[in-house]
């Protein structure tokens, strides 16, 4: 995992840098995963650890936002970046190995975060604002 400030983000590729996000197959469902900061302090809270988020292994920590359950959701991020959420991102066996119990911890409410596909491009950086786009 790297921790960038600004970061590209395309249709073609996902996150710069992050080879999961090349579009594999057409529709690519997770081209991108989110995860909510209160989420992660929750299930932290609930199996005792302090963990950084990023350990997660998602491509952006949401703050100030209820990351929508529903596929087909748009969110815009800063001026140009829509991302459409597809699914739910499961929480591999690997949270369980950074601390036991957080795999649950992580299944209740999507806490493990939600997998998106870009839509349009652009780039992203800390704080920019981020929303659901009105269809």
């Amino acid at each position: 995992m790297e921790l960038v400030d600004r970061v590209g983000v395309s249709p073609e590729g996902g996150i710069h840098g992050d080879f999961r996000g090349a579009m594999k197959r057409k529709p690519y469902k997770r081209q991108v995963t989110l995860i909510e900061r209160g989420d992660w302090d929750a299930a932290m809270a609930e199996v005792g650890h302090t963990i950084g988020w990023e350990e997660r292994r998602a491509n952006l920590l949401v703050d100030g936002l209820d990351l929508p359950q529903t596929a087909g959701v748009r969110l815009r991020i800063g001026a140009d970046v829509v991302l459409e959420v597809t699914r739910e991102t499961d929480p591999c066996e690997r949270m369980e190995a950074l601390a036991p119990g957080l795999k649950a911890a992580l299944l209740a409410d999507w806490r493990g975060g939600a997998c998106a596909q870009v839509i349009h491009g652009g780039w992203i950086a800390i704080n920019d604002a981020i929303r659901i786009e009105e269809s």
